[in-house]
């Protein structure tokens, strides 16, 4: 069976070819960041522009590499949530325009399922049950996943997501957009023991906070500056990022041995950070589980990831119609489509 994909929940636009959920024929990723990086982070409605200037294109180069025609395609599969709202709708309209007039059906896909499948591209031998931690700009989750389409969710961010948290304590220390990859670089340089950073406490031991840790960096900075002191920069950056992924670390193995997990995940943006991989596979190694991550392009969005999710959901029966919708907010383990 060979799915084309198409995801637009934030500022890539993206299309893939995926054959029978696990091969990745074509992939093709349009990014905005350059243009998102003049203004600090994404704006929306520039967002939702672009992707109705790169959507066409996009598909179409993602069938021209898989050397098909969009009538050898066997279905079409999108990402309907969660995303902004207006991104979100340049894809659900461009699938279900393209679903129809092609007779073909329609498969609504959500985001995090899609992050959570990307790891199924990479590794042939995973299968559910197991445990994986999604990180990424707008998510932090620690997410029982029970079979291809059941998931439960054990923890989650109560105020900002890990990469969000990235983005903006590296915008006080003065890195561009996006912040992320910028603090993994400079960390490289810096000495981790150097500041004292706290690890926010939450009600629920496996959920998430970020906001706190965000505002201490803001903090320091702030201070320092306020004093004439100079703040090394790299080092904080190397505070940062071990805080960070000691955090998630710590909360989604504590999670894993409650639960009985011995096989666990990566998944999301944020797994694309050095300091959090080797943190993390450190501890499953520590803790006899076997840890499987994502290589570094099915990280961030894409749409073979989407494909991938798309193919189980086809095969569970969950297809839409003409009537599907974006949705700016749906959790991840009450999808309704």
């Amino acid at each position: 069976m060979q799915i084309l994909s198409i995801e637009s929940s934030c500022d890539e636009t993206a299309a893939a070819v995926i054959r029978d959920g696990r091969e990745i024929v074509s992939s093709v990723v349009a990014t905005q960041i350059e243009e998102h990086r003049l203004y600090g982070g994404v704006v929306p409605e520039i967002a939702s522009r672009r992707h109705c200037e790169s959507i066409v294109g996009v598909v179409n180069e993602a069938l021209e590499k898989a050397g098909l025609t969009a009538k050898d395609i066997d279905a079409v599969a999108v990402t309907f949530a969660p995303g902004l709202i207006g991104a979100l709708l340049v894809g659900v309209n461009f699938a279900k325009g393209l679903a129809y007039s092609l007779g073909k059906p329609l498969i609504p896909v959500h985001h995090i399922r899609g992050h959570i499948a990307a790891n199924y591209l990479a590794h042939k031998e995973l299968e559910p049950p197991y445990m994986c931690l999604v990180a990424s700009g707008g998510h932090s989750h620690i997410v029982r996943v029970n079979s291809y389409t059941e998931f439960e969710t054990v923890g989650r961010t109560v105020d900002d997501a890990a990469g969000e948290a990235f983005d903006k304590a590296a915008r006080a220390m003065g890195f561009p957009y996006p912040g992320g990859v910028f603090i993994d670089k400079a960390s490289k340089l810096g000495d981790l023991t150097k500041y004292r950073l706290p690890k926010p406490k939450t009600q629920n031991p496996y959920d998430f906070s970020f906001s706190g840790l965000k505002t201490a960096v803001i903090n320091l900075i702030h201070n320092a500056d306020q004093k004439g002191e100079e703040i090394d920069v790299n080092s904080l950056a190397a505070c940062f990022q071990s805080t960070v992924g000691h955090i998630l670390t710590d909360k989604f193995i504590a999670a894993a041995q409650e639960f009985g997990y011995k096989k666990i995940a990566l998944a999301g943006g944020v797994a694309a950070n050095s300091g959090l991989r080797e943190t993390l596979s450190t501890a499953a190694e520590k803790n006899g589980m076997t840890l499987y991550v994502p290589p570094l392009s099915l990280c961030g969005d894409n749409a073979a990831m989407i494909g991938c999710q798309g193919y189980y959901e086809f095969l569970a029966g969950n297809i839409a119609n003409e009537s599907l919708n974006a949705i700016a907010t749906m959790s991840l383990d009450k999808v309704k489509f």
